[in-house]
């Protein structure tokens, strides 16, 4: 399977704001749509917005006021920005599971940490 590799994770306080970054080859001028998932300690994975292939965007209703999800054209790199973070944003970040024109990706994530 190819790589995706995730960064711009770190310790935080409460209230300030993160720009994680996923990043591949080629990765925005694929025709895939594209996901950002968090998974907290002891909870199941779940979806934190999406972009697709014209970079139109989708949020989790709940986190919508507080992210933004955007992409380099035709680049390597695809953006989640979290503004006004608290501690229950606490998780790691990634951007699989993903799989476009016949290959999936693995990722390690990135661990984001906010501190009241």
């Amino acid at each position: 399977q190819r790589q995706l590799v995730e960064s711009g994770g770190g310790s935080v306080q409460a209230g300030e704001s993160l720009t994680l970054s996923c990043t591949a080859p080629g990765l925005t001028a694929g025709p895939c749509d594209m996901s950002w998932y968090r998974q907290r300690l002891g909870k199941q994975r779940e979806w934190v917005g999406q972009i697709s292939h014209s970079g139109s965007t989708a949020y989790r209703p709940s986190l919508e006021e507080r992210v933004t999800i955007s992409k380099e054209e035709s680049g390597d790199t695809v953006f989640l920005r979290i503004n006004d973070l608290q501690p229950e944003d606490t998780a790691t970040y990634s951007c699989t599971p993903y799989c476009c024109g016949g290959h999936c990706y693995n990722s390690q994530g990135t661990q984001v940490t906010v501190s009241p």
